[in-house]
């Protein structure tokens, strides 16, 4: 009996053996077929995936991408004995045409069906020829139908005479840094050029313009990509290609498409575009200013000078404000401001919170026109001159402050100097800054001709003058 009780339990122990032999094989087998027949592993990166290719998006969009070419028609200067020598050139060049015709290259992209085109405008200024070159190899001129320097933008049009192949416009506020984008132009001629990479900053400013808020990407940026689109992985445009560093390897910038949508329709409508204006001089808000106002931080915007009659004047904002919101909306970076004005509409009411004497407040403030009050500060500024010194003086701008390095409260441009004037024989010239007079501080125009008007004939005149990277004293009698 005891023998067939041991049998018992070495046949149990070998059939357990078995059938566990067989579980652990074929959850082996499972486990390995699952992998071999999963499909290829994209590369995981940070909950993320890298694309496999771009070529379905590059297939989607290319269509809508153009080449631009340009000619300038300039005049040959001939010498001035050419009238004596007529025949001679005639005879000889007759067949030369009398204009020569540099040519420049770019990109762009077509916005809607009947061929309208955004592009920079660096790429089609002054020209007067524009030919478009459509991803099918057909070719047709183009005409100007408005452009902004300031945003470096410009709409074009063609005639196909078809329903024409059109991109769509994404949210460039939306792109985080590291995300995919790739750029589709004309590199150096060679057309329709697919490169990718990723957006590597945001809010750029390179000196550009005054409402430089540029993407920076490592996606291959080239002579001739200008104007071209910078598409997100949905084949959505989210930015216009327009600058690179020069000798810098992955290094372009794009304007942001929200930025370029504010202009576009502008532009198809009146060829130019009207900007919101507040009439305020700023001053970037530093660690020491921050600490001063309360701040944990730098953030907001100081309000360095009111213009007379201005909309900020009209509200009641003071230099020595400090400016942190703009229709709802936080100012991190003292080039936010202008921007954001810019973009709101002539005759808009925007809601300014700002901060005085410690206390918040909000006031409502009634946009002006941009261009028209330049046009109004120019008639202004040439108009004040010191009669009895023969100087013609005007405001220092905030960009030429900042520039300079000088404070927000100093000096006066010389725009003019009249001809035998006390001011002219001492060498005083157009584009010299006053700081002082008779060791005066002068803040402002009005300012340094309330006390010009206070000298007497005879009286020893002593400027502290400003010039390039130099200041010097610059003394004479009336």
């Amino acid at each position: 009996m005891g023998k067939r009780k041991q049998l018992r339990i070495a046949l149990l122990v070998l059939l357990f053996s078995t059938l566990l032999g067989l579980g652990i094989s074929v959850k082996w087998n499972w486990v390995g077929t699952t992998i071999a027949e999963s499909p290829a592993n994209p590369g995981w990166i940070f909950g993320g995936t890298t694309p496999s290719s771009f070529s379905d998006l590059a297939e989607r969009v290319q269509g809508a991408v153009v080449n631009i070419s340009t000619t300038k028609n300039l005049k040959i200067r001939r010498g001035p004995y050419y009238q004596f020598h007529e025949d001679y050139y005639r005879r000889y060049f007759r067949d030369e045409p009398d204009l020569k015709r540099p040519n420049s290259l770019g990109s762009g992209f077509i916005l809607d069906k009947q061929g309208f085109i955004l592009t920079n405008n660096h790429v089609v200024q002054e020209a007067d020829e524009i030919l478009v070159k459509l991803s099918d190899g057909r070719t047709f001129p183009a005409q100007m139908i408005g452009s902004d320097p300031k945003t470096d933008l410009a709409i074009i049009k063609i005639d196909a005479h078809e329903d024409l192949p059109t991109v769509n416009l994404g949210n460039s506020d939306g792109l985080k840094i590291g995300d995919w984008v790739v750029a589709i132009g004309n590199p150096f001629g060679l057309t329709q050029t697919v490169t990718a990479g990723i957006l590597s900053a945001k809010g750029r400013v390179l000196g550009a313009g005054p409402y430089d808020n540029f993407l920076q990407t490592d996606a291959s940026i080239n002579p001739g990509n200008s104007g071209g689109p910078l598409f997100n992985l949905r084949g959505e445009v989210v930015g216009v290609n327009t600058a690179i560093i020069a000798g810098g390897q992955g290094i372009g910038f794009a304007i942001p498409i929200n930025q370029a949508k504010v202009v576009i329709p502008q532009l198809i409508k009146q060829g130019k575009v009207q900007r919101g204006y507040l009439g305020i001089g700023l001053q970037e808000i530093t660690p020491e200013l921050a600490k001063k106002y309360g701040l944990s931080r730098p953030q907001g915007v100081l309000v360095a000078q009111v213009f007379s009659g201005s909309p900020a004047h009209r509200a009641g904002l003071q230099a020595g404000d400090l400016i942190l919101k703009f229709n709802g909306k936080d100012l991190v970076r003292s080039q936010d401001l202008p921007l954001w004005v810019s973009q709101s509409p002539v005759g808009a009411e925007a809601e300014v919170e700002y901060s005085r004497d410690g206390k918040r407040h909000n006031t409502k403030v009634k946009l002006a026109s941009l261009e028209q009050a330049s046009q109004q500060t120019v008639v202004t500024q040439n108009a004040l001159a010191s009669q009895n010194m023969g100087v013609a003086v005007r405001d220092i701008t905030p960009m030429e402050q900042k520039r300079l390095g000088i404070s927000s409260q100093a000096g006066v441009a010389v725009t003019e100097v009249s001809e035998n004037s006390p001011a002219a024989a001492v060498g005083l010239k157009p584009g010299d800054l006053i700081l002082e007079l008779n060791n005066k501080s002068i803040v402002g125009a009005n300012q340094f001709l309330s006390e010009s008007a206070k000298l007497k004939p005879g009286q020893v005149v002593r400027l502290y003058v400003k010039r390039g990277p130099l200041a010097s004293y610059f003394a004479f009698s009336l």
